[in-house]
């Protein structure tokens, strides 16, 4: 297993919709496993495979509360081609992402969804999802269509942020995390 650059706003290969998982191979899981220790190392709650530079549907996300000796929860979710195939009702979510440095905005997504998907040993897998829960397959979701919650705000708060990732690129100044969340989606 091996930890993967996750790639930052304004890359743009987070802008392109991936490709479907045709089969599932020990390559795949070998990537899955990446994602893993990636989004756990970040520290996030869930990483989308276009995060890290694969252009495959596949996402990992674990929404789970810290042990008492800091290790990450027991309710780790790794997806092949997740959909949503149902939703219903909103829900406003303080989202973050490992791929929008520095950022944090109110999201209005759906409150409960079922999501479909494969897990690395082909099963079909279906997830009833509401809470934080439901926020974080919605937004690891989007990544795999090209979109970042940042699309999901008034225009305002988008161009405020993408004036001041402009504005740092043009002074040659680094993209960074301040200080790592561990709740960053």
């Amino acid at each position: 297993m091996a930890i993967r650059r996750i790639l930052t706003y304004p890359e743009p290969s987070l802008r392109g919709t991936a490709n479907d998982v045709a089969n599932i191979t020990g390559d795949t899981v070998r990537w899955i496993d990446d994602m893993v220790q990636t989004m756990y190392a970040a520290p996030g709650v869930g990483l989308a495979a276009p995060q890290v530079g694969l252009d495959q549907r596949i996402i990992v996300l674990d929404v789970g509360e810290e042990q008492e000796d800091g290790t990450p929860g027991k309710n780790l979710v790794k997806l092949i081609n997740p959909v949503v195939a149902e939703s219903e009702g909103e829900i406003i979510w303080e989202e973050g992402c490992l791929s929008v440095i520095d950022f944090r905005a109110e999201v209005k997504r759906a409150g409960k969804i079922l999501v479909k998907g494969y897990d690395t040993d082909q099963r079909e897998v279906a997830i009833e999802a509401d809470g934080l829960l439901a926020v974080a397959l919605q937004h690891e979701i989007d990544h795999l269509d090209g979109k970042l919650f940042l699309d999901r705000l008034s225009r305002l708060k988008r161009d405020m942020y993408v004036k001041r990732v402009r504005k740092a690129l043009r002074e040659g100044k680094p993209i960074a995390r301040s200080e790592p969340t561990s709740d960053e989606i």
